[in-house]
């Protein structure tokens, strides 16, 4: 059995100071200047991180990183568009200094293809793995959970993903899920989690998560996922504010049931969720390279979009009240990479 003491603790504390970490502080944010530059003029002067991206080995590429054979292949139109060397050309382009690469469900537990990626280019990326819920039953588990946490951190990840739909019960009720949720909270580790199939599902799960661990900060995917045509899923989304260590991702625009350039996602999700959790608990992404297949591809369908809704103010409604909400230049660059950096740590330190 692993000694539960974890004698290597301290010694992640200084590998993740080594990945550009700063400590948690809600009020102050100070993103740096970095390499790209961009054509668009708006966005020279601001250090953009893209918080939620996939990447993929190419088909030449996958000899060495062969997808998981019990998971679905990537879409064929996107088999070539999502590796390594193509994130970096769309990022160049668009101006985008680093990336937060969340790992694919078409790799499930081999992290090797997004470790590697991390290896190359330690200035521009950094990653969030994938939790393994698969054994939880025994002290065992959990120790090997905590473990597989540290040795990926080692490797230059800073966030954890729950994917609740591959956990065979709750989250909350996963012995070696709740270790490594406290854990997190005890290293400064994000928790990301993906409710894809509706928050309603796992709202209560995610309440008892906060509760068990207020210290670990948690992270909602694509808005929650609460479509514009479903007003009881976001409520939830809204309710989870009450806890301070819950953050939401201005991501994967085109998965709220709007079409481009998203004018009800803006108005209807955006504005009230500046409005109730404040800038400081907002972050841009943008789910490439699913984003790709959308009209504005990834730097107009995304980068560029997002930060057009942060120049100026707009109005969020909720019920019978409304209330307008002005955006600060600091606003924008909290949310366009400020927060991420907060979170994660410095891109480019």
């Amino acid at each position: 059995m692993i000694v539960r003491s974890f004698l290597f603790l301290p010694l992640l504390f200084v590998v993740h100071l080594s990945f550009g970490f700063v400590p948690y502080d809600h009020k102050n944010s100070s993103p740096a200047s970095s390499r790209p530059s961009s054509s668009s003029s708006s966005l020279l002067h601001m250090k953009i991180i893209d918080s939620h991206l996939h990447i993929w080995a190419n088909a030449q590429e996958t000899k060495q990183y062969p997808y998981d054979p019990d998971q679905p292949l990537p879409p064929p139109s996107l088999q070539d568009t999502a590796s390594t060397h193509a994130l970096l050309q769309q990022m160049n382009e668009a101006g985008v200094h680093g990336a937060l690469i969340v790992q694919p469900i078409n790799y499930k537990y081999d992290h090797r293809y997004v470790s590697n990626a991390i290896q190359l280019h330690p200035d521009r990326f950094k990653g969030m793995m994938l939790f393994d819920p698969s054994s939880s039953s025994s002290v065992d588990d959990e120790d090997a959970s905590l473990q597989r946490l540290e040795e990926l951190i080692l490797q230059g990840f800073v966030g954890v993903r729950f994917n609740p739909y591959l956990f065979q019960g709750k989250m909350s009720e996963n012995r070696a899920a709740v270790a490594v949720f406290q854990r997190c909270g005890e290293l400064n580790i994000p928790v990301g989690i993906m409710c894809f199939k509706g928050i309603d599902l796992h709202h209560e799960d995610i309440v008892q998560l906060c509760q068990q661990s207020p210290k670990t900060r948690v992270i909602l995917d694509h808005f929650g996922f609460a479509s514009v045509d479903n007003q009881k899923q976001f409520d939830l989304v809204l309710d989870l504010a009450k806890f301070e260590s819950v953050y939401v991702k201005i991501s994967a625009l085109f998965r709220l049931g709007d079409d481009y350039p998203y004018e009800r996602v803006r108005e209807e999700r955006f504005w009230p969720l500046l409005e109730r959790y404040g800038a400081k608990r907002l972050m841009f992404g943008s789910d490439f390279p699913y984003v790709l297949e959308k009209m504005g591809g990834y730097k107009k369908g995304a980068v560029e979009i997002v930060n057009s809704w942060l120049s100026g103010s707009g109005s969020s409604s909720s019920g019978s009240n409304s209330c307008t909400v002005v955006v600060s230049e600091e606003d924008r660059m909290a949310i366009m990479g400020g927060n991420a950096e907060q979170l994660f740590g410095v891109w480019g330190a």
